[in-house]
């Protein structure tokens, strides 16, 4: 699985470099994300920006994801999905449980203005 990594202080980016999110590439985003998030980091990004095409594995990947950070207090959020992959979330109705952003900086803006929220409280 090809990605790229960019850490921040309050956020992480994580960039697919694949044009699939498949039976193949699913289990490898899984543990990732699960890796990722034991090693501390609390709020990330998945820029979806190159995958044309997933299926339910790929999907469940990405709600493994949601589940891993939100159950750690932290935020997960999707950027930059083409048409089909909406398509997909919106017929499973996954956009009501996702953090969905329009591009990268949509969503670090989305975790910045949550973690507001999270030190009002």
């Amino acid at each position: 699985m090809k990605y790229t990594i960019d850490k921040q202080e309050q956020y992480t980016v994580l960039k697919l470099q694949e044009e699939k999110l498949d039976t193949v590439l699913a289990p490898n985003l899984k543990s990732e994300l699960v890796t990722i998030n034991a090693e501390g980091i609390k709020n990330l990004i998945l820029d979806l920006g190159e995958v044309k095409y997933t299926d339910s594995s790929g999907l469940s990947a990405i709600l493994v994801g949601n589940r891993v950070f939100s159950e750690s207090n932290g935020f997960f959020v999707i950027a930059n999905i083409n048409d089909h992959v909406l398509k997909l979330i919106r017929i499973s109705q996954l956009d009501s449980v996702l953090n969905i952003a329009g591009n990268v900086a949509e969503g670090i803006e989305a975790i910045l203005s949550a973690l507001e929220e999270k030190e009002e409280e």
